[in-house]
């Protein structure tokens, strides 16, 4: 075989001149992190100032709770859930004689049930003051906005004359992320 001189210097020529390839190389960052899962009272608390609670006037139901300063009453806090998961739950503890001790006598009550609910993302939780431990926890997913608390049903456990004193009760709202991926964010 044989090469003419002419056309291989031209074909080595040729190879010189194109321009030269680079190599390319790549590098990758990578990030990640997490956020938790978590509920948020931004207005946690609100009072409701009844005053007197039993009915005056010199009838038969004078001294008796009056049902109408309890029920319809309504507070709003404000809060806020980040979690699909997210539940609450209320628990209306009775409204009871925190001056008097020991068992009231017959015809006379010191403890004041009654019925509240909370409204959060449009779903309501319920718990009447009768039954110890708070209400069934429902659903409420994410949302954040007013946590609307109703009070309703108001009643004595005797239909009785109250017994002087202070009263004063709680409802207690819970709103639970139920999911925590814990660590450090890595």
């Amino acid at each position: 075989m044989r090469f003419e001189s002419g056309a291989f210097a031209a074909g080595l020529l040729s190879l010189s001149v194109a321009p030269a390839m680079a190599q390319l190389a790549t590098g990758v960052v990578e990030i990640d992190g997490r956020v938790a899962d978590r509920c948020l009272f931004t207005t946690p608390s609100d009072a409701i100032s009844i005053g007197e609670l039993a009915l005056a006037g010199t009838g038969t139901q004078a001294g008796r709770l009056d049902v109408a300063k309890i029920n319809g009453q309504t507070r709003t806090l404000v809060a806020w859930c980040n979690g699909t998961a997210a539940t609450v739950s209320v628990e209306a503890l009775p409204l009871t004689n925190r001056s008097f001790s020991g068992i009231a006598p017959t015809g006379f009550d010191t403890r004041i049930n009654y019925s509240a609910d909370a409204v959060a993302n449009r779903i309501t939780a319920t718990d009447t003051s009768i039954a110890p431990g708070p209400g069934t926890t429902v659903s409420v997913g994410l949302f954040t906005g007013d946590v609307v608390v109703n009070i309703s049903g108001a009643s004595t456990p005797t239909n009785g004359l109250l017994v002087a004193g202070a009263y004063s009760a709680k409802i207690i709202v819970t709103l639970t992320p139920n999911v925590s991926f814990g660590g450090s964010g890595r």
